[in-house]
């Protein structure tokens, strides 16, 4: 877990399956441009790198076991089949000063929430009937599967008193220029 001296900010960003979340924070990405003291985290997942739009590293099951075995993650969490880590740099950034973005999990939020009480969590959601629709346009998944991850949708509500909420049910450049704009507020404060 993270140094919670770190006098820079942490800003936990999570959602559903579907939300737009990763669309979300490449938006944010690239409006932000490194003009800011504001560094965006990349997911180590034993998922294979394909044609979605995360910037995430793949690890084979044995790289990451052998990362986690030597503590060379932040964070690290299990969801459908896969294993996600964030890795101990983003404590060198904050330590630089640094605004650090991190695309998390709302499970592994809730579970962490006292380790995470200095984080600022943000929610991206989106309309149930749009869940469904783009989860269906990204063709990763089978109904079945689908269905499962709108179940889970409705029964992961993460709650804390700082939670930011962005709809993005309307256009991206909409949720994406709120996100970009908390950011800077957040940078500009530490």
């Amino acid at each position: 877990m993270f140094s919670q001296e770190k006098s820079a900010r942490l800003v936990y960003v999570m959602g559903p399956s579907g939300a737009g979340k990763d669309s979300v924070l490449r938006y944010a990405r690239h409006e932000l441009d490194g003009r800011y003291p504001i560094v965006f985290a990349h997911r180590y997942i034993t998922r294979p790198a394909g044609e979605d739009i995360e910037n995430h590293i793949a690890l084979s099951p044995g790289e990451f076991e052998l990362r986690h075995s030597r503590r060379l993650f932040a964070f690290d969490w299990e969801a459908y089949g896969w294993r996600y880590g964030i890795g101990v740099e983003i404590d060198l950034w904050r330590g630089a000063g640094l605004t650090v973005v991190i695309d998390g999990s709302r499970h592994h939020f809730l579970q962490h929430r006292a380790a995470l009480s200095n984080a600022l969590p943000v929610l991206i959601t989106a309309a149930p009937d749009i869940l469904r629709r783009r989860l269906i346009a990204r063709g990763r998944e089978d109904a079945a599967a689908i269905d499962q991850r709108l179940e889970r949708a409705k029964t992961l509500e993460p709650a804390a008193p700082a939670l930011v909420t962005i709809d993005n049910s309307g256009p991206l450049e909409r949720a994406g220029a709120a996100l970009a704009a908390l950011l800077r507020k957040q940078a500009q404060s530490t």
